[in-house]
């Protein structure tokens, strides 16, 4: 803010009366003289940062001789905003304060000057004037330390207190361990000297321990002769006739002290209305403490929506001391007010009952909804607004309401009306309690609202997972007819890593499930005579079948895919010299028999882009959480639990393993996890009895069994890469559509033909490394790193003689636009078209020799369809074509 010496000389004030105008002095800085409408100020006349200058009268009468006080005195009542800004910018606080208490003293206390409402509104400012002064410093000073003494910030609360109400003087007494009073501190020096202790709290002795024993406060103008303290005050004092004193109470209504005010003879005593200053400050106080009290027992207790409605009608009723208390909540779409829970006045009363609706534009409840308005009515009956049919079905007489909007992000949301106050009619101070009573009121039905929202949201979920459990399962006939099928005892080649798992019926592969889950369970039962009784056969049944059933029918991460990764795990614990426990070697096989559950053909990084709700879920490795999950919750199932025979210990260790081998599949992990394992390896530093390194062991078996279509014989592994394939196509069609373009170009069904230099680059930067380490720590999985090295050598003769196409048809490009006289424009090569499958064009690159002409199906691969009977002399372990291969070769004759 600028100077009142700026503010003055750019505004234009009244004339001061009876003075002539002088002319400006030209030799004199503007800012120097303060030019008041024909009154030049000089510079002595302005306060410069000292406040003597607002006494140096001297100087301006000498400089002025016209200026007179009662010049002034007028000039200051015309001009009270030049006053105000003069006393703000110049004058000390202390000084302000000063003039107050001597005003004060002069006028003996004397209220015939003020009316009753002036003189609390007086006495108001001045405790107000008292706190914005020095002393909200020195108490924020001390309650800054906590090792403060409580004494000194009581001691300036009373001298605070003492000076608003102008006393002339104060004693502080607080209370011991004892029980007893003692005075902590006194302002008069008219006292006789005190005693330490004052005496204990008990009526009919001293007026502090009196207040102590009541905790209420007490105002008196006869000190002497009171029954109630006949010791009069705690310190005796000579002159002292009225007095106000008030207790300390903390929070839980403990006694903490008494602040005791007093005047003497000559003095005004105390007015019931300095003390009503006081006991507002208590009422806020108590106030405050019930709405803590509120809001504990509502939001601690947050069960439903009626339970809350029951408990601000319960402390409604208590703020406000009314007979009758009742709720209305806003239907805004009905635009109605509704309730099914009333204040009966009998013991059983806030009993839900049938619910009642009435318009919003009826009633002294539907006006308050309406507009907003609170409603304090002494006679109901005569108040046109009120609707008399909640009485006469009720039969209950009202007579005073006081009715207020409850309010929630500036909306109603309800309506509290309290009926008939006990002591009389509602008052204003009822209104402006409730007021912020009702705020609370807001925030609770807000929350209540949400609770039942998430409570029915539960519900409805629970009942979802039920339909979805139940269509998700395997149902009694699927379990009937693979339990009549009966488990071979021992099955020819199936540890074989050559093995064809693809080439297995789909109603068969339940059976070969069982037996190899059969196998596992009882491989280490020599150490255990009870190792066999572990499972539950009919368990293992509906289990496996139940997994089956949520695998979902995409190109590729189906169920047959599912059953090849489980046999290659039962292949590594039956052919190597491993030593896992038998609980790692069940969670290895359960694990890879899940670990693709609910798979919807799309990658990880398309979860994301595509804002699946799945990815919302599991920020990372998002398939495979869900894929764990979804294995937890069949075995949740009834019937399902396949480990049910296991000890808590064990139980909870297997789904550890379990989760670790699900999660392991994700190739974002796998660099991580082989590089610690290769170098554990590389070092000779691998131990068996090591758990960590048995982790990274299995870690990595996952990986291999995942990939375990890679090291298969050629013919059957260009099968599963066209299936592979198609299911990635159909993900970058998607993304085509969605974004415009394909992310990964392995992915870009138009780039059919990178095909071989992809699944080069694939074999040896993932493939080959994981079938290495597996073999330098399990060597008997040595054929894995053989069977992908065979096909690394076919997939480099394709791509180099894709390398060799490319670079003849450059060269003829070359020659056809050299022999051409003028240029013509290459004719673009067709795309593939939508109805042509892929394999057919990614067929014409393998030599005529890759594919099996002998096979006719395998849409098993995709389509998980029964198979043909083997030919005569051979096993079902036959590598059989695709049904893609036998499509494009139908093209291919065609064409």
């Amino acid at each position: 803010m600028s100077s009142p010496v700026r503010q003055m000389t750019h505004r234009r004030l009244p004339p001061l009366p009876g003075v002539a105008p002088h002319r400006r002095q030209t030799q004199r800085s503007p800012a120097a003289d303060m030019v008041i409408t024909g009154v030049t100020c000089n510079p002595a006349l302005v306060p410069h940062h000292s406040s003597r200058s607002v006494h140096s009268s001297s100087t301006m009468y000498a400089r002025s001789p016209d200026l007179q006080p009662e010049t002034v005195t007028q000039f200051l009542f015309d001009n009270p905003d030049f006053l105000d800004s003069f006393v703000q910018q110049h004058v000390h606080e202390d000084k302000i304060r000063q003039w107050s208490q001597r005003k004060h003293k002069v006028q003996g206390h004397n209220p015939v000057a003020l009316t009753n409402g002036d003189l609390i509104k007086d006495q108001r400012s001045n405790w107000k004037n008292c706190v914005q002064s020095k002393k909200w410093r020195i108490l924020q000073d001390l309650t800054k330390d906590n090792t403060t003494n409580k004494a000194r910030v009581f001691t300036e609360l009373a001298a605070c207190a003492a000076e608003s109400v102008n006393a002339d003087g104060h004693n502080l007494y607080l209370v011991d361990e004892q029980n007893q009073l003692f005075l902590a501190s006194k302002s008069s020096r008219n006292q006789r000297a005190p005693t330490a202790c004052v005496g204990r709290i008990e009526p009919r002795t001293s007026l502090p321990a009196y207040v102590a024993y009541t905790k209420e406060s007490l105002l008196t103008n006869s000190l002497l002769g009171d029954p109630r303290f006949p010791l009069g005050m705690g310190v005796e004092t000579e002159r002292g006739v009225s007095a106000i004193a008030v207790p300390l109470l903390h929070g839980n209504n403990l006694i903490l002290g008494v602040v005791e005010l007093y005047r003497n003879y000559g003095s005004m005593p105390f007015s019931p209305e300095e003390e009503e200053m006081y006991n507002s400050m208590m009422k806020q106080r108590k106030l405050n403490d019930f709405l803590l009290a509120v809001t504990k027992s509502i939001f601690q207790d947050i069960v439903s929506m009626d339970t809350v409605i029951m408990k601000i009608m319960n402390y409604a009723k208590k703020l406000v001391i009314a007979d009758r208390a009742s709720l209305f909540l806003v239907d805004t779409k009905s635009r109605e007010l509704y309730a099914r829970i009333f204040d009966t006045g009998r013991v059983e009363e806030h009993i839900p009952q049938k619910e009642i609706r009435f318009p919003m534009d009826r009633g002294v409840a539907g006006h308050v909804a309406s507009t907003g308005e609170v409603l304090n009515i002494a006679d109901a009956y005569t108040d046109s607004r009120f609707n008399r049919d909640v009485d006469l079905q009720t039969g209950y007489r009202t007579k005073s309401i006081l009715c207020m909007p409850i309010y929630n992000r500036g909306n109603i949301i309800g309506v509290v009306q309290m009926v008939n106050k006990i002591d009389g009619v509602f008052t204003k101070a009822d209104e402006e309690s409730f007021e912020t009573f009702a705020i609370y009121c807001g925030l609770a039905l807000h929350h209540a609202k949400l609770y039942d929202k998430i409570r029915r949201s539960e519900q409805k979920y629970r009942v979802a997972v039920e339909v979805l459990s139940y269509h998700s399962q395997c149902n009694d006939e699927e379990y009937m007819l693979t339990k009549n099928v009966p488990i071979p005892s021992d099955i020819p080649d199936i540890l074989d890593y050559d093995y064809s798992p693809w080439a297995i019926d789909s109603d068969h592969k339940p059976v070969y499930v069982l037996y190899m889950m059969r196998d596992i369970f009882k491989m280490h039962s020599h150490k255990n005579k009870n190792e066999e009784r572990r499972f539950d056969l009919d368990d293992m049944i509906r289990f496996t079948l139940t997994v089956r059933k949520n695998y979902r029918n995409v190109p590729y991460h189906n169920w047959a895919h599912a059953f090849s990764v489980a046999h290659a795990m039962f292949t590594v614990i039956k052919t190597s010299e491993h030593r896992f426990t038998p609980i790692e070697c069940l969670a290895l096989y359960v694990a890879c028999l899940c670990h693709d559950l609910d798979h919807r053909g799309k990658t990880n990084a398309f979860m994301v882009k595509s804002a699946s709700p799945l990815a919302a879920i599991y920020s990372t490795s998002t398939m495979e959480h869900h894929h764990f999950n979804h294995t937890v919750t069949i075995l949740q199932n009834e019937g399902h639990n396949i480990f049910k025979h296991l000890t808590s210990a064990e139980y909870k260790q297997i789904l550890s393993d379990i989760r670790h081998c699900i999660l392991a599949t994700d190739l974002a992990l796998f660099f991580a996890n082989r590089s610690r394992l290769q170098d554990i390896a590389d070092k000779g530093e691998f131990s068996w009895d090591n758990a960590d390194h048995r982790r990274l062991v299995m870690a990595n078996s996952m990986t291999a069994a995942d990939l375990c279509s890679m090291y298969k014989p050629w013919k059957l592994q260009v099968q599963l890469v066209d299936v592979i394939m198609e299911e990635f196509w159909q993900q970058g069609d998607q993304e085509k559509i969605k974004i415009g373009y394909v992310q990964n170009p392995i992915m870009d069904r138009d780039k059919v033909n990178e095909l071989p230099e992809s699944q080069v680059g694939f074999l040896v930067g993932i493939c080959l490394p994981c079938y290495e380490v597996m073999a330098q720590i399990l060597p008997e999985t040595k054929p894995m790193v053989n069977g992908a090295v065979a096909n690394l050598k076919k997939w480099r003769e394709l791509a180099d003689k894709e390398a060799l196409e490319k670079e003849k048809e450059k060269e003829r490009e070359k020659q056809t636009e050299e022999t051409q006289d003028e240029v013509i424009k290459e004719p673009p090569v067709t795309k593939p078209s939508d109805d042509v499958n892929v394999t057919s064009e990614k067929s014409t690159l393998l030599p005529a020799d890759v594919l099996d002409d002998s096979a006719s199906d395998t849409s098993f691969l995709a389509a998980d369809k029964p198979l043909p009977d083997p030919p005569s002399g051979r096993t079902s372990n036959t590598s059989v074509p695709s049904e893609k291969t036998v499509l494009s070769s139908q093209s291919e004759e065609s064409r």
